[in-house]
């Protein structure tokens, strides 16, 4: 994982945490140390979308911090132009159907107790291509926006023939915590970014001002807070709501800070506590994700879910796993996603993940079409 300021970087696998769901993340890590004592106290991964499905945790060979700077020097420019067809799933025609769904569901909830107010629907892109995607070419593609945090992760072995990595660029810190200081950093509400000054000031004024993107964005300051508030003695958003910008996309975002109350508690207990929030879920949380089950139409696996570390001591970083994609030997899976609360357009959603695209796809040298970029600007 890497930041314009910070690397954190492990290599090798030394050993697998025994693999289970989000509720019993901090105990297994705690019984990983305590049964194994070599090796970098350190475990690394991700957390799937799903609070009922496991997790994949491990152990690296080596283990090392760096200052965020460590490519400067290095060739970094986008891979070869990839040559791939690619087949959503779902079709954006039957995305904005299930946006116009959800919006009903919506609607006929209002009037309930606990009603339905926010669900984040995604989609995705298959990709198949002539020949194996190139990681560590991507990472570097991707690292030039530095308003990002980049990500390579292992995947548990499946039927693939090779080794799957979740391979991303967040822009969404889930939580971090160094001693008895605990951060987390949510976004929602996004708007896209435009190459003309004068149209990009626009959007970012447009987003600003919103109603109902300032409507989602507080829903999820809200829960963090709540999902945070029994940890910690003090808890506050210094800065307020402000504009985050990456190199595709506007969001509003909102950094809270907090002090522990018990400086033990470990950065698992708080990444369970919190996963996943309604930036990538909606709520009421358990309803939310019972819909997205329902509208999608496929399964998330490790995509919205989270990637990060965390050491021995209990500190660590988790990162929420958006604007990422999974990638297989030849095939790659691309996810966006939206938040859909009332007010919500299908078009304009579709379009909002249209964008979120924007990141990965210019990294690999394609549009969403599977068209190189460098042939269509000739």
């Amino acid at each position: 994982m890497r930041d314009g300021k910070r690397s954190v970087v492990g290599q090798g696998l030394r050993a697998e945490v025994e693999r289970g769901a989000i509720g019993s993340f901090a105990g297994r890590v705690g019984a990983f140390f305590a049964a194994n004592q070599g090796g970098p106290r350190i475990v690394m991964g991700a957390l799937p979308f799903d609070r009922s499905e496991p997790d994949y945790l491990f152990q690296p060979e080596t283990f090392r911090t760096g200052d965020g700077r460590e490519s400067e020097g290095q060739p970094i420019s986008l891979p070869d132009a990839v040559r791939c067809a690619i087949t959503p799933a779902p079709a954006p025609s039957a995305y904005r159907d299930a946006v116009a769904a959800c919006l009903e569901m919506i609607a006929v909830s209002a009037g309930e107790a606990g009603p339905l107010t926010k669900v984040v629907l995604s989609r995705s892109l298959e990709l198949s291509s002539t020949h194996d995607f190139d990681a560590t070419g991507l990472l570097r593609a991707l690292a030039r926006d530095p308003s990002v945090t980049v990500f390579s992760t292992l995947l548990p072995a499946g039927a693939d023939a090779a080794r799957p990595l979740l391979v991303g660029a967040t822009p969404e810190l889930l939580v971090s915590k160094k001693g008895g200081e605990v951060v987390s950093h949510p976004l929602a509400g996004s708007a896209r970014r435009y190459a003309d000054p004068a149209a990009d000031r626009d959007s970012a004024a447009t987003l600003e001002t919103s109603e109902k993107d300032r409507r989602e964005h507080q829903a999820v300051v809200d829960a963090v807070f709540d999902a945070l508030s029994p940890y910690c003695s003090e808890l506050e958003a210094p800065e307020g709501t402000t504009l985050r910008s990456t190199a595709s996309m506007w969001h509003l975002g909102t950094r809270i800070v907090g002090k522990l109350k018990d400086t033990e508690t470990p950065v698992a207990e708080l990444a369970g506590a919190l996963h996943p929030t309604p930036a990538v879920c909606g709520l009421p949380r358990e309803r939310a994700a019972g819909v997205i089950g329902q509208l999608e139409g496929y399964d998330r696996g490790f995509y919205a879910g989270a990637v990060g570390w965390a050491d021995e001591k209990g500190d660590g970083e988790w990162y929420v796993s958006i604007r990422s994609a999974r990638l297989a030997g030849r095939r790659a899976t691309l996810y966006a996603g939206a938040g859909i609360v009332a007010g919500s357009d299908p078009v304009g959603e579709t379009d909002e993940t249209s964008a979120k695209f924007v990141a990965l796809l210019s990294a690999l040298g394609i549009d969403e079409h599977g068209r190189p970029l460098r042939e269509r600007a000739a």
